[in-house]
């Protein structure tokens, strides 16, 4: 072996150990980059509400007991031991999804980290006291789960059903995207024949089950009630308050049924947001603990009489939730009910909290923006018409499942999110990194097949040649 030809393998067995070596230490330090900056984890608006569980001892709307009881286990380090997890979860199921979809080479698995971070909300969701950063992950994890398994070691499969049923149980609308997709499994099963086992089906109906239990047990355990997280009745109602539907049944049912409602039916507020957590009539007749059998009564209600109205609504949230992907949404300066929450149950943090550059309305969401939202759209678009040409082609392989998968994810979480609670950005963004995921990984395999398929041998050709 001459010197040139030893140096070059030395230098490329380096950098088979130096890439995968940086990526594992540049990746999560990346992802959380954002909290870095900002001196604190970053909050939302419903932080707060998750935190104070563990304290208060009693069950709110939407806010689920588990994620609360996970964010308790780490307030003595001021919680950078939640996003530290957040992050290596994030490497390790990105990592593993790219395994088992034949993205192995070193460089490309950094590729394509290095551009998710760079082009979509997957940092700011890593680097935040939120369930959001479960909401995508999980995806990935119940597709390997069901229909991957046999390309996953024994403990590789046990991580993801645990990962699965956790991440289920930290938000409702997650466990209603993840039960849909079993059930969309379950459904196209005669259609995908061997793509899709029963025992795979059986894993992620399992793993959805266990979430159910969990969190069951975690709200007995904090509040003494067997009871699921509270507040479906009032979200809807909000929604159905936005598009105008409230005040229709108001106006035509108010002299036949008593109503606390009834008096204000002319002044409700234009959206859910204000008239849930604005100053509104809602805090003068007792919140949800006042409101929520009216609530209820007026959503079921509401639904039956004017059905053809409320398919409209919903087609329409929908469509809109599919279209709002902006980065952070209500992640801002001004969170009350976080900040009080904080300084109630966790004074010593208080300080850093409030030190931390988003008290102090130093993050730009609008520049940010400029690069997400037309990547995230553009990679929505990309990935219809994967699944289209995929279709067009009467081609079902790996990708194909993971761009169906991904698709039906992106359109059940818009349906539940859009028409449950109206549509917001917070939601899309959560959801939507994973249309740009799929779209890198089409193009590493396309390179990969490029490489394959290259003429070979053509300089050792030219040096067999005889010289004249």
């Amino acid at each position: 072996m001459s010197d040139s030809t030893a140096t070059t393998t030395a230098r490329l067995r380096v950098g088979s150990v130096a890439i995968p070596s940086v990526a594992t230490i540049a990746i999560p330090l990346l992802l959380l980059a954002p909290a870095l900056w900002n001196g604190y984890p970053l909050l939302q608006y419903d932080t707060g509400g998750y935190l104070a569980r563990w304290y208060e001892g009693y069950l709110v709307p939407s806010r689920s007991t588990v994620f609360g009881l996970y964010l308790h286990f780490g307030e003595p380090w001021q919680f950078w031991t939640n996003l530290a997890m957040q992050a290596v979860a994030t490497l390790w199921v990105l990592w593993t999804t790219l395994r088992v979809f034949g993205v192995t080479t070193h460089f490309r698995r950094l590729a394509i980290g290095l551009t998710l971070i760079a082009t979509t909300a997957l940092p700011w969701l890593a680097s935040m006291l939120l369930t959001d950063i479960f909401a995508g992950l999980s995806v990935l994890t119940l597709l390997l789960l069901v229909a991957f398994s046999e390309r996953t070691s024994w403990l590789e499969k046990l991580l993801l059903f645990a990962f699965t049923a956790f991440a289920a149980a930290t938000h409702t609308g997650t466990f209603g995207v993840l039960l849909g997709l079993c059930l969309a499994a379950l459904l196209f099963k005669p259609l995908l024949g061997a793509r899709l086992s029963w025992a795979g089906i059986s894993r992620g109906f399992a793993a959805v089950a266990v979430s159910a239990a969990m969190l069951l047990a975690a709200n007995y355990a904090l509040s003494g009630k067997l009871a699921w997280t509270p507040g479906g009745a009032g979200v809807t109602f909000g929604r159905m308050l936005q598009d105008g539907i409230v005040a229709r049944y108001l106006n035509d049912h108010c002299d036949q049924v008593k109503l606390k409602l009834c008096p204000y039916r002319n002044e409700l507020p234009a959206t859910a947001d204000d008239f849930l957590w604005g100053n509104s009539m809602f805090n003068t007749l007792g919140r949800f603990e006042g409101m929520d059998d009216e609530m209820r009564f007026i959503a079921v209600n509401a639904l039956k009489a004017y059905p053809l109205w409320q398919a409209k609504a919903a087609l329409i949230a929908t469509f809109q939730q599919l279209t709002q992907v902006a980065t952070g949404e209500g992640t801002n300066g001004w969170l009350p009910h976080t900040y009080g929450i904080i300084e109630r149950y966790l004074p010593d943090q208080a300080r850093a909290m409030r030190n931390a550059r988003q008290q102090h309305w130093d993050i730009n969401f609008a520049a940010v923006n400029t690069v997400h939202v037309p990547v995230a759209l553009g990679s929505t678009l990309l990935l219809l018409t994967i699944l289209g040409h995929a279709t067009w082609r009467r081609r079902l392989d790996d990708v194909t499942l993971l761009a169906g998968t991904v698709a039906l994810a992106l359109l059940g979480n818009a349906f539940i999110c859009g028409v449950v609670s109206g549509p917001h950005d917070r939601y899309g963004a959560r959801m939507v990194w994973l249309s740009t995921f799929v779209v890198l990984i089409v193009v590493a395999r396309w390179f990969a097949a490029r490489e394959r398929f290259r003429p070979q041998g053509l300089f050792a050709r030219k040096a067999s040649t005889p010289s004249l």
